[in-house]
């Protein structure tokens, strides 16, 4: 079977401009996304999807498969879809994001592992425990819930489910079970395909969420619970701790 990881790496970005390229610890940002990636124990093969010639370049620098695509391409989705129509064989596509630097290998192959067991199954994602408050309500932190058999219900930015008993925001976090969602996705090409060729849902627009148009089209999401932490970096100051945690990590006192 063969499983293809793509890394849609996209330079310009409204509150980080270039930021496959930015610098952590000496390394642009998409060379230690590959190389985290790269530990996966699933994948037979790692492509980076860019739309500029620099971010071409340095992953060709540091000895990355890469491919160029359309900058007319708007979203990561399609981006790897186009990819994904330029190889002659391929099984399962995991969608891999750019800006995460450190992700664990480990996480790619909890999200895989489904595909693998289930043929039926043919979209996976990847959730984790709210432990705090300030999660729950962070509109930039997606949450998800899900039915008895861990297929996804809903995604939202808002604090879902809601605790009716609870009098405040404390007290309804205590009693309830949160979970956020971690933007890795693994598909089979036929779904993939499909979900591309979808116009854009309501409840997308609304949420400005694109796995919403893959429930409102009633393309299961099979969601896996993984212990393993996800940092993206979106804006300077994730970019600031990315290069702290770097540190740490070269210090040998990172211990998530």
């Amino acid at each position: 079977m063969s499983i293809i990881g793509i890394i849609p790496a996209r330079f310009s970005s409204t509150r980080l401009m270039g930021k496959p390229l930015a610098s952590i610890g000496g390394k642009p940002m998409i060379q230690h996304t590959y190389e985290s990636a790269s530990k996966s124990k699933l994948i037979n093969r790692i492509i980076v999807a860019v739309d500029d010639h620099r971010v071409y370049q340095a992953v060709e620098k540091f000895g990355g498969d890469v491919l160029m695509t359309p900058s007319t391409i708007s979203t990561g989705s399609d981006r790897i879809a186009y990819v994904a129509s330029k190889l002659s064989t391929v099984d399962i596509i995991v969608n891999i994001q750019g800006d995460e630097p450190f992700i664990d290998g480990r996480m790619i192959d909890q999200a895989i592992e489904p595909l693998l067991f289930d043929k039926k199954i043919t979209v996976s994602t990847l959730i984790k425990r709210i432990t705090t408050p300030a999660e729950l309500k962070n509109p930039s932190v997606v949450k998800v819930v899900f039915d008895s058999e861990n297929f996804a219900l809903y995604f939202s930015r808002s604090p879902i489910p809601f605790s009716r008993d609870g009098q405040t925001f404390l007290q309804r976090f205590q009693n309830g079970e949160y979970y956020k969602h971690i933007g890795l996705y693994v598909y089979r090409t036929k779904a993939l395909e499909r979900f591309t060729n979808l116009q854009p849902t309501f409840l997308e627009n609304l949420e400005k969420l694109e796995q919403l148009r893959m429930l409102e089209n009633r393309i299961p999401i099979k969601v896996v619970e993984t212990e393993y932490e996800s940092f993206s970096v979106d804006t300077p100051e994730d970019l600031d701790k990315a290069r702290a945690i770097y540190k740490r990590i070269k210090s040998g006192k990172y211990n998530d």
